[in-house]
């Protein structure tokens, strides 16, 4: 695999992630369905993934960068299967909507496993490592538009998350945004 291939399915993996970051907001924001904790830090596993998916991006092809990737999808992995073990026992009920029949959180594992196999698979070209790439010090559109997209939903979700928690413990439950909500 050259390493322009490699760029390409890298950035089309970063779009991916942003895709799915800009589902879970638009449940969150559109839909009023709040994130729980563990729903937070699934979303934190699949940012740590991006981040190693956007390092291949801008800085090459690097086996440490798929690493990276690996490391968060399968954290955000094991967070997801601790959510749907809490709620697979019938009567146990669920936490959020369903879409196509799975829960988010099960989506979420099952996408994370999938960031998983497709690192795994990329660390089996070697030659996309061996490549010297001339550096123009500039991306092309679609690999700077997911790198950025990627930056602005990173962002975003620190800003979510401190809002929803106001600085401390995020409640199991959310019903309102912490960091606005007037105590009396």
């Amino acid at each position: 695999m050259s390493a322009e291939l490699s760029k390409l399915l890298n950035t089309l993996g970063l779009l991916a992630i942003g895709m799915v970051l800009t589902m879970a907001f638009i449940d969150q924001v559109w839909f009023g369905e709040l994130p729980c904790p563990l729903c937070i830090l699934q979303r934190a596993g699949l940012i740590a993934a991006g981040c190693g998916i956007a390092l291949n991006i801008v800085f090459g092809p690097k086996p440490s960068h798929y690493g990276i990737a690996i490391i968060g999808a399968v954290a955000s992995a094991g967070i997801s299967t601790r959510q749907i073990l809490l709620h697979v026992v019938p009567g146990t009920g669920f936490y959020g909507p369903d879409v196509l029949g799975l829960h988010l959180y099960t989506w979420a594992f099952l996408f994370a496993v999938a960031i998983v196999v497709g690192s795994a698979i990329m660390l089996l070209s070697d030659r996309q490592f061996s490549q010297v790439q001339p550096s123009s010090g500039r991306l092309k559109a679609l690999p700077l538009t997911a790198v950025l997209l990627f930056l602005i939903l990173t962002i975003a979700n620190i800003f979510s998350t401190v809002a929803l928690c106001g600085g401390g413990l995020c409640p199991e439950e959310p019903d309102d945004y912490e960091l606005f909500s007037i105590n009396d």
